[in-house]
């Protein structure tokens, strides 16, 4: 009797697996396009977490590549300036949806199209950044998920430095100005500083060429910690902010995927894999029919503290207990 239960089971969900899969398998001669629109590279790493990610997820809602759909790729490397470019490039492939990762990349798809659907990830503040009209309906034609929770990561990037440096009263805060929504992050980061008692030093760093100058700044300003926000350029050049902070003995945290492991003090992120895995949810609705201003862009709920004890040693940084028991992980 179980046995034969179990056999119902598994047909009554095979069946409910086959009435589940999208419009496609009515359609067979149907096959999407789906866009991606990267700022940065794809490199094995950035791939792991980011494209390979929304592909498992699809894969895992009944959709076959090559089959039912296809990718089209466009990475600007790092180069901003390019994604209006590969913006219309994928738009003359004809792809059905553009899924657009950064903010730079979101606001370079819009430009590019009102009416091809738009899942962006990662976005910084899509309200204000004139992507959505809100978050419970975006409007237009795009929608996903932001990279911040509110203004509430900036202020915890703020309260994690304090409680890893003891007596920390000044911090400097290393922004690009030609990054899309940096001055807002920046402005929302004035009350939290209020409330810890933190005096905000913003630096600014436009190129890799800023760098050196802008942290012998944050030493003449005696600072004693940096924030760097997260941008496409500080992406590419981590591994340099970080030996900068580190020559410099300045303790720093950043939201830059990553950045312990090339040596910065702490990383507060955004589960990006996650965020990744969940775009996958917007291109199967999308795709079986749903508009993106019915859509509401999600918050991250998901977040990543790493604590790299070898740069604390390098620095002479005794990173307090109450910060190491809540680590994700710890880089010996």
């Amino acid at each position: 009797m179980k046995t034969r239960r179990r056999r119902s089971l598994a047909l009554l969900g095979g069946a409910l697996a086959a009435a589940a899969l999208p419009a496609f398998a009515q359609q067979p001669g149907k096959i999407y396009r789906i866009g991606f629109l990267g700022s940065t590279s794809p490199t094995p790493e950035v791939r792991k977490i980011t494209t390979d990610r929304t592909l498992q997820a699809l894969r895992e809602r009944g959709w076959v590549e090559g089959r039912n759909f296809v990718v089209e790729e466009r990475w600007a490397y790092g180069k901003s300036e390019r994604l209006p470019e590969l913006a219309t490039q994928l738009l003359q492939t004809k792809v059905d949806i553009i899924v657009a990762g950064l903010t730079d990349g979101a606001l370079a798809a819009k430009e590019a199209s009102a009416t091809v659907p738009i899942v962006t990830v990662l976005t910084f503040d899509p309200v204000r950044n004139g992507l959505i009209e809100s978050y419970a309906r975006p409007g237009g034609n795009v929608t996903g998920l932001s990279y911040e929770a509110g203004t509430a990561i900036g202020a915890k990037h703020l309260d994690l430095l304090k409680q890893a440096v003891p007596g920390l009263s000044r911090v400097a805060i290393l922004w690009n100005p030609g990054g899309p929504g940096q001055a807002l992050w920046l402005q929302d980061m004035q009350p939290a500083s209020g409330t810890l008692k933190l005096e905000l030093r913003p630096v600014e760093a436009r190129s890799p060429a800023d760098f050196d100058a802008a942290f012998a700044r944050m030493k003449q300003e005696r600072a004693g910690g940096v924030v760097v926000f997260a941008d496409t350029m500080f992406f590419f050049h981590r591994e340099r902010l970080a030996e900068l902070a580190i020559a410099h003995r300045l303790p720093s945290i950043s939201a830059l995927h990553a950045y312990p492991h090339r040596g910065g003090l702490i990383g507060y992120v955004v589960d990006i894999p996650d965020s990744y895995r969940r775009v996958a949810t917007y291109i199967d609705k999308i795709l079986r029919g749903a508009k993106p201003t019915d859509l509401a862009v999600e918050q991250p709920t998901k977040f990543q503290l790493t604590v790299n004890l070898k740069t604390a040693r390098a620095i002479g940084l005794t990173i307090p207990q109450a910060v190491m028991v809540r680590a994700d992980e710890v880089i010996e």
